[in-house]
């Protein structure tokens, strides 16, 4: 698939800007070919003759710098996993959970090693784009899908994965535009960037910067810094000194370190703007009012206070809900994309996951995993959407439709989050 444009009858993208509004970001929902032409001979049950084992492993961030996301996203597979099981369905399903650290380290490495010696058929992570990227070849090397609920980086899209590689989160060709046009709709005609300098920093920056100056805006500073860094004084010295009306923080949680910095030099918070990498709850880190009027972006699904309240049946302590959706969606379409292939090996589960997404252009629709089992089960094309969106993955593995929300902070340095409303 070509990269997400708009112009077209189903490719416009709407932004609203009002504060903790919902940007609704339709990528092209490609029919896609190769379907069979319809015949009068009732067609064959595409599920198991034969009760199902499906193993699966997780790299999910437990330390490292998004160690935040890793309680939602190990919930929303926790819950899919049950759910499966008390489902009955024809499949029984076994997760593994092990850690996927962050690019300082070679956790991520030493957990897939472990997982594939274990004869997984997929493993769901890693949360960072650039961890995914030190492992992926080593996932799919093995025939075995791997299948990120939170991976960003417009360069999945073309990677060379041997068809193996999906993800339910959206590429950041649609946040960046949703951030870059949000920045200068609230009237800001130059932009500082400090930037995380890999696969998901420098790829989101790029959209920001593009969509900001299509927009009349100047980008009049960028700093980058490596994973690791513990200093910044060079970085926010330089941002501080080009006086931008804006600028977009794009790290993971080394903002805990540079947004006090940063106002602590006298810029002013209100004017800072987070992504879903650091959008988080900072009332333990920060000052009262420190960042108070201060925006975020992030990928924000409907979630509807029935999954909310199913999750914390999982894990009570919950404070943050940021890709649980998109976790429990990945095991989901895993599940069901053996049962329609009627094999727990990774290849198959692979050719079947377009089409139970909706990629393939036709199917029954579904919302829950138990009546999706049974149209495959009857024999039927099932057409799943889930608590993270339509989804309908594309041939590229890359979901077509997503809903960008825009957050602000308040006093208390927590942001308003629309989706538990």
């Amino acid at each position: 698939m070509g990269v997400f444009t708009s112009g077209s009858a189903g490719r416009s993208r709407s932004l609203k800007s009002v504060l903790g509004g919902i940007a609704v970001v339709g990528a092209s929902a490609l029919i896609l070919g190769g379907c069979a032409a319809a015949t009068e001979e009732p067609a064959e049950p595409a599920g198991p003759t034969e009760e199902l084992e499906l193993k699966i492993g997780t790299i999910l961030p437990q330390s490292g710098a998004l160690a935040f996301l890793g309680p939602p996203e190990e919930a929303g597979v926790a819950l899919a996993v049950q759910e499966i099981n008390e489902a009955g369905l024809g499949i029984t399903i076994e997760a593994i959970y092990r850690d996927s650290g962050d690019t300082t380290t070679d956790t991520a490495t030493v957990s897939v090693t472990d997982l594939l010696s274990q004869d997984v058929s997929a493993i769901v992570g890693a949360a960072a784009s650039g961890v995914s990227f030190n492992v992926i070849d080593q996932i799919t090397g093995a025939g075995v899908v791997h299948f990120s609920p939170a991976n960003t980086s417009p360069d999945f899209t073309t990677y060379d994965d041997d068809g193996l590689y999906f993800r339910t989160a959206p590429s950041d060709l649609l946040q960046g535009e949703v951030l870059g046009n949000l920045i200068a709709e609230d009237g800001a005609a130059t932009l500082g960037l400090l930037v995380l300098n890999d696969a998901y920093g420098t790829g989101l920056a790029a959209q920001v910067t593009s969509t900001f100056e299509a927009a009349g805006g100047e980008v009049v500073e960028e700093q980058l810094f490596n994973e690791g860094d513990a200093s910044f004084d060079s970085q926010i010295s330089a941002l501080t000194a080009a006086n931008p009306d804006a600028i977009a923080v794009i790290t993971f949680d080394q903002a805990k370190v540079v947004v006090p910095s940063l106002v602590g030099a006298g810029y002013p918070g209100e004017n800072l703007y987070f992504v879903d990498g650091n959008l988080a709850d900072y009332s333990a880190d920060f000052e009262t009012g420190l960042i108070t009027g201060a925006k975020g972006t992030a990928p924000a699904p409907n979630l509807t206070d029935n999954f909310t309240d199913r999750l914390l049946e999982i894990d009570p302590d919950l404070d943050s809900f940021l890709y649980s959706s998109e976790s429990y969606d990945a095991v989901i379409l895993i599940a069901l994309a053996a049962l329609a292939a009627g094999s727990t090996e990774g290849v198959d589960i692979a050719s079947k996951l377009q089409e139970v997404s909706g990629g393939s252009g036709d199917g029954e629709k579904a919302t829950d995993f138990a009546s999706a089992a049974q149209i495959i089960l009857d024999g039927g094309v099932v057409d799943y959407d889930g608590p993270s969106g339509p989804i309908t993955l594309d041939e590229n593995g890359d979901p077509t439709e997503a809903t960008i929300g825009i957050f602000e902070y308040g006093d208390d340095n927590t942001y308003a989050d629309n989706r538990l409303n």
